[in-house]
């Protein structure tokens, strides 16, 4: 199993291959489904559309947080298909890993012609 910098290196690498054979231009949801192909092809372990609850007080509160892709239970991968990241993009991640307890993020936006112009990684 892949861990810290080998793992978010083989996330990446499964992203890249996704918008080289895809492009710019399609939903969010195509690219989701595409990019954890390649993990399954890639045999990493992820899980998709992950509830995160708020914990407030004695509480759990399930307020519609989901993570879009979470990887080997360690690396929050955020998706987005626009025509640019935004502070706000970076804030949610940033929201994501303080919620879920992990320490590692990608923000990565697949509307660019090369994906390397719309990844931001993140350490919590």
């Amino acid at each position: 199993m892949l861990y810290g910098e080998d793992l978010t290196k083989e996330i990446i690498a499964a992203a890249i291959e996704v918008n080289k054979t895809l492009g710019p231009g399609l939903l969010e949801s195509v690219y989701e489904e595409c990019f954890c192909h390649e993990l399954g092809q890639r045999r990493i372990e992820y899980q998709r559309q992950l509830a995160i609850p708020v914990k407030y007080k004695a509480c759990e509160l399930e307020c519609g947080f989901r993570i879009d892709v979470l990887v080997a239970n360690a690396v929050v991968v955020e998706l987005k298909s626009i025509e640019k990241l935004l502070p706000i993009h970076e804030a949610q991640l940033m929201t994501y890993l303080r919620l879920s307890q992990k320490k590692i993020g990608l923000l990565m936006n697949f509307n660019v012609m090369v994906l390397k112009d719309g990844i931001l990684r993140r350490v919590c």
